[in-house]
């Protein structure tokens, strides 16, 4: 098994894990998978902002703001690692209530960057955006 199959055996399913849950109103593994030490970014589809407790307070907002995740997939575009780096591309779709109402499809093009702390692959960035359905359908069919 090579470098990579382990980092994507490790790090996929807690991303599948943990973002079911956030899209369910439960952002504890989200937490759990970034580094709380510094540097760290976030690019995220509806703000953006650098530094753990100002993360954090982002994963308050949308574990308060979404419910009723009945779909999450996780299409791994691109991966790479690189001693104690790596990094994400993917197209995530989640099918979630956003504050109250009706359960809608989402379509993120999302790409996150880890680093190994104590043997443990950590988010430090993550850049996630809505991209137009038609230019990520090329991603998902000649994946």
């Amino acid at each position: 098994m090579t470098v990579l199959d382990e980092f994507l055996d490790d790090v996929v399913p807690r991303i599948v894990e943990a973002d079911t849950a956030l899209h369910d109103g439960d952002a504890t593994l989200r937490r759990a998978m970034w580094s709380h030490d510094e540097p760290v970014t976030l690019f995220g589809a509806a703000t953006s902002t650098k530094g753990w407790s100002r993360i954090s307070r982002v994963f308050d907002h949308l574990e308060e703001r979404f419910s009723d995740c009945t779909a999450y997939d996780c299409h791994v575009v691109a991966a790479g690692v690189s001693g104690d780096l790596a990094y994400l591309v993917a197209i995530e779709r989640a099918t979630l209530s956003m504050g109250g109402g009706p359960p809608r499809e989402i379509v993120l093009r999302a790409t996150t960057v880890f680093r190994r702390e104590d043997g443990v692959w950590k988010a430090v960035h993550r850049h996630g955006d809505h991209g137009p359905e038609q230019s990520l359908t090329w991603l998902v069919e000649d994946g």
